[in-house]
């Protein structure tokens, strides 16, 4: 179940990790903690987890550094410092551009990078030797198809993964950043094989994890009408992140997740048209940029006056419509907020009138900060050998996005087609968000740092 739409009264073992999700948070002391402890099993504490990284470049602000720097240091999460609990020990890169940075931050840090991914998760010998590995493959200079799909190695980097899995004779759990696959049978292949030799895969968006402003939890099972998310990046790539917003908040809807019907990418008059036939809402979209600009806002008025400014200026405006097959009515807007900084949720839920909204704050330093609780979730993971979200969320928003660009080449024909109908149950993963406080020590103001610095303990203001 997810932390917005559905509640249940919390576990004691909830509770132990609720209380100790950070280090450097208050501790339990007493009987109390004796009591709690007293049939937990018994851990090293000074054991780290000893973590491959398989890349495909090392440049400054790529999410391999944005992520490893969480890794290789303590970080803020929710206000606290809090030890990664990860030993990187090697490091396959893919590329090596100008201005690359693995070979100096290899150096600092004391691992090898390796010429194969093989080499990388047995540090150069024949036999798996990590807990777990990073696949991050964003960034690089791969090619774009017809359908405007980045073709990043993904499927090949988790394959050969595999591949050395399968020759060890045991597994361990995986990260892989962003969607799966640009191509959904590969998508779910990969989720597929994680099930059959039983090892945890986590994929997915960053953004979900943000700090919501303003606060918003919805209801448990929630009966959702319509829902709507909102950014401002490119086709593809950033489309990603909106219809993982989308779906992070929808999954827990009444009756759980039961797939997609329906498809469209729609641009220009068919899009506006599709809003007069009550396919998706301009006014909801209106709530959802207001949360975060306000109702007098060019923007929050432009969707209102059918993609135009208060000027008459066209504002590019583009959409993702998804039909649930349960009813439920879905959209993944672009509107140009400013880049990919910016993000926006709203629905409107059965039998009220106003819709519910909020805004996502990814931090200072753009969205750099947004991958520190993104960094805690993939942690967690590895520790407990099991994801935090259902990897089948990600598994979804990839084959909605890889529909969405056959869609797109097609001029906004519906695709309708049986890998959309993945079923799924959510997870409560309010844990594992950002609350807001880690932007009272880190503020806009703290410098940026240019390389992998310890986290600031306290605010430069």
């Amino acid at each position: 179940m997810t932390t917005h739409s559905l509640i249940l009264q919390p576990t004691r073992r909830d509770f132990l990790r609720s209380a100790t999700v950070a280090a450097g948070g208050m501790a339990l002391t007493g009987s109390l903690a004796s009591a709690l402890l007293a049939d937990e099993p018994k851990k090293d504490p000074a054991k780290k987890l000893k973590v491959a990284a398989v890349i495909t470049e090392f440049t400054y602000r790529s999410h391999a550094h944005v992520i490893l720097e969480n890794f290789l240091k303590p970080y803020l999460f929710n206000g606290q410092i809090t030890d990664p609990g990860c030993e990187v020990v090697s490091l396959y890169v893919d590329q090596f551009p100008a201005g690359e940075m693995s070979r100096q931050v290899a150096k600092d840090y004391k691992f090898n990078i390796y010429p194969t991914i093989a080499e990388a998760l047995c540090t150069g010998g024949k036999q798996l030797t990590c807990d777990a590995v990073l696949s991050i493959g964003e960034h690089g200079n791969y090619p774009t198809n017809a359908k405007g799909q980045h073709e990043y190695p993904r499927k090949r980097f988790f394959d050969e993964i595999v591949a050395v899995f399968r020759s060890s004779g045991r597994a361990v759990p995986v990260f892989n950043d962003k969607h799966l696959s640009y191509r959904w049978d590969w998508a779910k292949e990969m989720v597929d094989t994680a099930r059959d030799m039983k090892f945890g895969l986590m994929a997915g968006s960053s953004v979900p994890l943000a700090e919501r402003r303003p606060p918003l939890e919805l209801p448990a099972d929630a009966q959702m009408v319509e829902a709507l998310s909102i950014h401002g990046g490119g086709v593809e790539s950033y489309d990603f992140h909106g219809l993982e917003v989308l779906q992070s908040m929808v999954e827990a809807r009444r009756g759980g997740e039961t797939g997609v019907a329906r498809v469209r990418f729609l641009t220009g008059d068919p899009l506006w048209k599709a809003a007069d036939d009550g396919q998706w809402s301009p006014q909801l979209a209106a709530a959802a940029l207001a949360a975060d600009f306000g109702p007098d806002h060019d923007l929050t008025r432009s969707v209102l006056a059918r993609g135009k400014s208060p000027k008459g200026e066209a504002v590019d405006i583009y959409g993702i419509l998804l039909e649930y097959r349960d009813g439920l009515k879905g959209t993944a807007l672009r509107v140009p907020t400013g880049g990919g900084t910016r993000w926006h949720f709203a629905c409107r839920l059965k039998s009220e009138d106003k819709p519910r909204a909020t805004s996502y704050y990814v931090g200072p330093w753009d969205n750099r900060c947004l991958f520190k609780a993104l960094s805690h979730a993939i942690q967690t993971h590895f520790r407990e050998g099991r994801a935090p979200y259902p990897v089948e969320r990600t598994l979804l928003t990839s084959v909605v996005l890889d529909a969405a660009m056959d869609s797109r080449i097609a001029n906004g024909k519906p695709i309708e087609a049986p890998q959309l109908e993945v079923r799924y149950q959510p997870r409560d993963f309010r844990a594992m968000r950002e609350m807001g406080a880690t932007w009272k020590i880190l503020t806009e103001e703290t410098p940026q740092p240019p390389g992998i610095e310890p986290a600031p303990t306290k605010s430069s203001g």
